[in-house]
């Protein structure tokens, strides 16, 4: 014999102002967006070990991957800075933060561009722990 337990349906929500749970991913969310800028243990720190990321350019990374490429600061990027970031939750332990980051880059010519990402992260609470389990980043277009 088999128990039919029925499920009901969990609310998304935005955060309120003032949450603390929103408030410390939006801390490591600029943390990760100034990485290039200011260095810091944020991959360590935010990233689950089970993390894969999809790049702009559509490769695909993970936590390892990221922790090798971080580099310290070259000074062919500066300027860094979260634009924006939202963040939803779906149930108790899963939330999306919607944002926007932008940078000044450099390119092989030595001049100046500003590259904007706007990317998807979700995040998982684990033992008591928010981490970063994926995220999905784009170039914004063009205006």
């Amino acid at each position: 014999m088999a128990t039919v337990v029925p499920a009901t349906a969990q609310e998304a929500h935005w955060a309120e102002p003032g949450d603390a749970t929103a408030k410390g991913m939006i801390d490591l969310e600029r943390k990760w967006a100034e990485l290039s800028c200011q260095p810091s243990n944020v991959v360590e720190e935010a990233l689950a070990d089970d993390f894969v990321g999809t790049a702009p350019d559509g490769r695909r990374y993970t936590k390892k991957d990221a922790l090798s490429e971080h580099r310290p600061p070259t000074g062919t990027v500066h300027g860094c800075k979260l634009i924006d970031a939202r963040v939803r939750f779906f149930a108790p332990g899963l939330a999306v933060v919607y944002g926007r980051e932008s940078a000044i880059h450099k390119d092989p010519h030595g001049k100046d561009y500003e590259r904007e990402l706007i990317w998807t992260d979700t995040w998982v609470k684990r033992n008591g722990k928010w981490q970063i389990i994926a995220v999905q980043d784009m170039a914004a277009p063009h205006s």
